[in-house]
């Protein structure tokens, strides 16, 4: 490996920790969606996700951590990504529009019980803004993950976790871990309760 490429590689990893160890800020953030996310599930709750390209995929590994396990075993817990289902997003944006892919759906299955998690890096992705919107108004609790580029949304989500960054990546790295560190918490109350497979 040339110099210059180790010192590209070598500066992408330092701002990784960089950002990670900033999110120590964000750890009360964490908490309130995992507490929040527990106190709905156990009033039968289902937490609903969704995401763009590569929020989208952390919407489906936030759901399958709580359908599968994370790291104890438990049962299932209810969750479900609304990005998975081809036939209703396409009919959706070909009958309305692709901004009303999640709104739709978040107004069709979400009820005053549930969370609503939307991931976006900019923060102002049309799909997301709508979707969450489509949350609060039929009283569910609705949850922002993004990024500092995304304060406006963040202010109008019940609640937020916001990565102290602004470069995609970062953003998309720290998505990650905090999702992980939910689940760890929510594996955690499942596991103390009671509640095995």
């Amino acid at each position: 490996m040339t110099t210059s490429l180790r010192g590209l590689l070598d500066g992408q990893l330092d701002r990784h920790s960089e950002v990670a160890a900033a999110m120590r800020s964000r750890l009360p953030q964490v908490q309130a969606v995992a507490d929040e996310l527990i106190r709905r599930l156990e009033r039968g709750g289902v937490l609903y996700t969704f995401g763009n390209g590569g929020s989208a995929a952390d919407a489906q590994h936030l759901a399958g951590e709580l359908i599968g396990r994370y790291l104890r075993e438990r049962r299932p817990l209810p969750a479900i990504a609304l990005i998975g289902d081809a036939a209703v997003i396409s009919c959706i944006a070909n009958d309305y529009a692709y901004d009303e892919v999640f709104a739709r759906q978040v107004t069709a299955l979400v009820r005053p019980q549930d969370m609503v998690i939307g991931f976006t890096t900019s923060g102002t992705s049309p799909t997301v803004v709508k979707g969450l919107a489509a949350a609060r108004a039929a009283g569910a609790c609705s949850v922002a993950f993004t990024s500092i580029r995304g304060q406006d949304l963040a202010a109008a989500a019940d609640l937020a976790v916001v990565v102290p960054a602004e470069e995609t990546a970062r953003i998309q790295e720290m998505h990650v871990l905090a999702l992980h560190l939910v689940s760890e918490l929510v594996d955690r109350w499942a596991s103390d309760h009671g509640e095995h497979a």
